[in-house]
């Protein structure tokens, strides 16, 4: 009987921890700034590199296409997750580029992260993707991006088909 009980006391225990690993709650100050921390010194590289691209807005408009293209689903025409419905509830949730953090970066971090990715986040490498043209372009974008909510939604949520095609010229 002891055994039993001690045994269905175990399986309790067990389902208990299980079930409470499963709760995702938001990162607290200290978490946040450290693994802030870790990113912009230890993680993401390219601290040094510049762009060679002059900001013209014939180079920000192409990083504007670029952007429309690649990283539209999940960071919003803008930039700033304008109609991205998941934005945030992922863990960890997907930055408006606009943010502070975002635009503390330098160039060359910035096209770092495009080019690599940032692991968990979900922010895939372009590696192979877009060229290092591209890229820069998409930086030059980042630095000089509109107003929230004046380009609207993604087409994937808005219903628009042709709403983000590279040649549209908003």
């Amino acid at each position: 009987m002891c055994c039993r009980r001690l045994t269905l006391v175990a399986f309790a225990s067990f389902l208990c921890i299980c079930f409470s690993g499963c709760r995702s709650t938001p990162p607290g100050k200290l978490e946040t700034k450290s693994v802030q921390w870790v990113k912009h010194h230890v993680t993401v590289r390219g601290k040094k590199d510049r762009n060679p691209l002059e900001a013209t807005e014939e180079r920000i408009q192409a990083g504007r296409r670029v952007f429309g293209y690649y990283c539209v689903v999940c960071h919003g025409r803008d930039g700033q997750n304008t109609g991205v419905p998941f934005a945030a509830k992922v863990s960890p949730p997907v930055p408006s580029l606009a943010d502070k953090e975002v635009q503390s970066y330098t160039d060359g971090q910035l096209k770092w992260i495009i080019d690599n990715g940032i692991f968990p986040s979900g922010m895939p490498a372009s590696h192979g993707t877009l060229s290092d043209d591209e890229m820069w372009q998409v930086v030059l974008y980042i630095r000089h991006l509109p107003p929230a909510g004046s380009l609207g939604e993604p087409r994937a949520y808005s219903g628009d088909e042709y709403q983000d095609s590279p040649d549209t010229k908003n």
